[in-house]
């Protein structure tokens, strides 16, 4: 069952400006790895934060770095969540992520999808994502 959608558009050169007159965002927003990234990147994984935060209806005392990007072997992306992120889906009753980002014409979107699957569901959504990334 789906739990929640999030979308968020981020403008890739406003981004960049805004995080070149504030240099501390990226500690605040970015894990340590993702630091050196491009901007375009950057932007995209910022649309993400933003897109589970309005997943998980924008938590109080959410933590941005608490939430992630990382590539599976193909290089599909997929949401790494802790802490506060984590137990906010624990909380509820989120299991699975689904993930989208882009950027194109100067702009990063990024789709989040939040679902809850019964223990049968996540094993076969297991299953399938095992076969179609081997």
């Amino acid at each position: 069952m789906i739990m929640g959608t999030g979308v968020d558009v981020v403008d890739i050169e406003r981004f960049g400006r805004i995080i070149e007159r504030t240099p501390r965002l990226l500690d605040r927003l970015f894990t340590p790895e993702e630091h050196d990234l491009p901007v375009h990147t950057l932007a995209g994984r910022f649309a993400v934060r933003e897109a589970v935060a309005k997943t998980l209806h924008a938590p109080p005392g959410m933590i941005w770095k608490h939430c992630w990007v990382r590539k599976n072997a193909d290089g599909a992306p997929r949401l790494v969540v802790t802490g506060t992120v984590r137990e906010t889906a624990q909380r509820l009753g989120i299991n699975r992520w689904h993930l989208s980002i882009t950027h194109d014409a100067g702009v990063a979107v990024a789709t989040v999808i939040a679902e809850h699957l019964s223990p049968d569901e996540l094993e076969l959504a297991r299953r399938w994502e095992e076969s179609t990334w081997s």
